[in-house]
C-alpha cells in the first residue's frame, strides 16, 4: 500500500509585499518652497516605515480644491490607484483633498472599494476604519463651508475696493502697467509696446492663438 505524504506550503517562501503609499499634496499657491517642503515631509514619513514604499508624491499648485476634475495632480493619482498601483494615500488634511463634502465622500468610497485606505493627517483620521465616514462626512462638511465663506469674503473685499477706488490687479502678471507707490496703475513704456501691438494686430483679425503664437 502507498503512502500518501502530504505536502504543507511552503510559507517562509511567500513574498511579504510592501504597502504602496503615495502622498498628495493641494496647495493654494505655486510657491516652490511649499511644494518642496511637503514633498519632503511626506517622503521622509513614508522612507521612516519600513513597511511602506513610496508610490509617488502628487502634486496640485493652485488650483481649487472643490472640483476633482479640474485637478491634473489628483486624477494622476487615482488613475494609479485604478491600476493597482497604491495601497495608501496620504493628505495633509479633507479641505487639501477636496472641499466638496459629496464628492470628497464619493472618492474615498471609490478607492475603499478598490482596496485604497486614505489617511488625513491633520484630523488623524484613517478611511480604513468604516466607523470614520460618519466624522469625515462632517468634517467635509465645514471645509466646504469654509471654501464658500472664503469666496465669499473674497467676493466683497473686490468689490469694497472697487467702491473705494482702488485698483485691485495681480502686476506680477499684468502687461503693460506696474504699481505705482500709491497703489495705483503706472504705464511701463517697455511693456506697452507689447500691447499696442497685440491690439493692432487684433483690429487686423488676428484670432488670440494666432497673435499668441506670432507672439512667442
Amino acid at each position: 500500500m502507498k503512502t500518501i505524504t502530504k505536502i504543507e506550503a511552503n510559507r517562509s517562501a511567500a513574498v511579504h509585499r510592501k504597502c504602496r503609499v503615495a502622498a498628495y499634496c493641494r496647495v493654494s499657491t505655486e510657491h516652490d518652497d511649499q511644494i518642496e517642503s511637503l514633498g519632503t515631509h511626506y517622503a521622509a514619513w513614508i522612507k521612516l516605515h519600513t513597511e511602506w514604499e513610496s508610490a509617488g508624491i502628487f502634486y496640485d499648485a493652485g488650483i481649487t480644491g472643490t472640483k476633482a476634475e479640474i485637478r491634473p495632480g489628483l486624477q494622476d493619482l487615482l488613475q494609479a490607484c485604478r491600476m493597482g498601483r497604491v495601497d495608501r494615500i496620504l493628505v495633509k488634511s479633507i479641505s487639501r483633498f477636496s472641499r466638496n463634502t459629496a464628492e470628497c465622500l464619493a472618492l474615498v468610497r471609490e478607492l475603499s472599494g478598490i482596496g485604497v485606505s486614505v489617511f488625513f493627517e491633520k484630523e488623524n483620521l484613517d478611511s480604513a476604519e468604516l466607523k470614520n465616514e460618519f466624522i469625515l462626512s462632517v468634517l467635509g462638511a465645514f471645509a466646504q463651508e469654509e471654501s464658500r465663506s472664503i469666496s465669499e469674503n473674497c467676493t466683497w473685499g473686490q468689490r469694497k475696493r472697487f467702491a473705494d477706488g482702488k485698483v485691485t490687479v495681480p502686476f506680477k502678471r499684468f502687461l503693460g502697467y506696474d504699481r505705482s507707490p500709491d497703489g495705483n496703475l503706472v504705464l511701463n513704456p517697455d511693456e506697452a509696446v507689447t500691447v499696442r501691438r497685440i491690439y493692432s494686430m487684433f483690429i487686423q483679425g488676428m484670432s488670440p492663438y494666432g497673435i499668441a503664437t506670432h507672439l512667442t
